[in-house]
């Protein structure tokens, strides 16, 4: 049997395939490109080709649009980000105690303290030091974003770049290379600057302890990661699944429900990805509020509904086991 878990962000939407060992037996990345419903059905579709739904024991969603998520494809368990990657870290070593991520547009800090979360903070006001930053800056530099880390740890004389704003670290890189300045003690200093930015707002007033984990598609550059080490003075740890964190919690704590409520999974089958998925968006006028509301429908038959702050549009079963979305 197996649980899935499934994140879905605003640069990506990860899919993860988990044991009853807790062990990752598959994993699927897709850009969501602006259309997260697109990518869930594809991520569906890609999963159908591996696995059967008699095979699957728990499913839950993390990320920004994990209600989204919920409603198309019958989730057990529905968790924040903060909470399914402080799972995940846990999970796979009980002794961290600082979990750094970064992500394609926002990057957080968890702190951990006997397996519980403690504290944690978040940055979603200013794209600098994020995912996106560095694909913009690996194109700009006519690199492959994979190539930045390989570069920033060849730089012996790291340059200084502003990294507190995006705008300002860019115009701060086109000046260095107009200086002359080589193209890996540019990256170096890029990031180095990032690091002092996620750690002088981020993690501002928050006390790091060993063990770090870090986590997030950014943990893949291997010059960010040197650079938290040099400036924590201790080993940042990147763990096999720091990708797909978010994903792997969620499945993690839809396991656990499942398990601990003794109840049958609310999946709905791999046939998600056949179903004829739309929104529909309206202002309320019921109320003061004025509330803009968004139904999710298969066909006729609405399946979900968000941003109703009184709850009017909302069903009570966003997914029937018994139930299934029309095609």
């Amino acid at each position: 049997m197996y649980c899935i878990g499934i994140d879905v962000g605003s640069v990506s939407t990860d899919f993860v395939v988990m044991d009853e060992d807790y062990k990752i037996v598959h994993q699927i990345y897709l850009k969501t490109k602006g259309n997260p419903i697109e990518a869930i059905k594809e991520g569906m579709t890609q999963l159908r080709r591996r696995f059967y739904k008699e095979q699957i024991k728990a499913v839950g969603t993390t990320g920004s649009g994990r209600s989204l998520a919920a409603a198309i494809v019958g989730a057990d368990i529905v968790k924040n980000e903060i909470t399914t990657h402080g799972v995940a870290a846990s999970t796979l070593n009980p002794k961290v105690r600082t979990i750094l991520e970064i992500g394609g547009q926002d990057s957080k800090i968890i702190l951990l303290r006997d397996g519980v979360i403690s504290d944690f903070a978040m940055n979603t006001v200013c794209a600098a030091g994020t995912g996106s930053f560095l694909d913009r800056q690996a194109e700009r530099l006519g690199l492959k974003v994979d190539e930045l880390g390989q570069y920033a740890l060849k730089g012996k004389n790291p340059v200084r770049i502003a990294g507190r704003c995006a705008v300002f670290a860019e115009s701060d890189i086109i000046h260095k290379q107009q200086l002359g300045c080589k193209i890996e003690d540019i990256i170096a200093g890029m990031s180095e600057a990032l690091v002092r930015n996620y750690l002088s707002n981020v993690a501002k007033g928050k006390e790091l302890e060993e063990t770090v984990f870090f986590q997030g598609g950014v943990a893949s550059n291997e010059g960010i990661v040197s650079a938290f080490e040099k400036e924590l003075g201790c080993k940042v740890i990147v763990p096999e699944y720091h990708k797909v964190m978010g994903a792997f919690g969620a499945a993690i704590l839809a396991k656990d429900l499942i398990e601990r409520e003794n109840k049958k999974t609310s999946f709905v089958g791999f046939e998600a990805g056949n179903y004829n998925v739309i929104t529909e968006s309206f202002e309320c006028s019921d109320c003061s509020n004025h509330c803009e509301v968004v139904l999710l429908k298969s066909g006729s038959r609405q399946i979900g509904a968000f941003s109703d702050r009184c709850g009017k549009y909302q069903i009570e079963k966003i997914n029937d086991s018994n139930d299934s979305l029309e095609s």
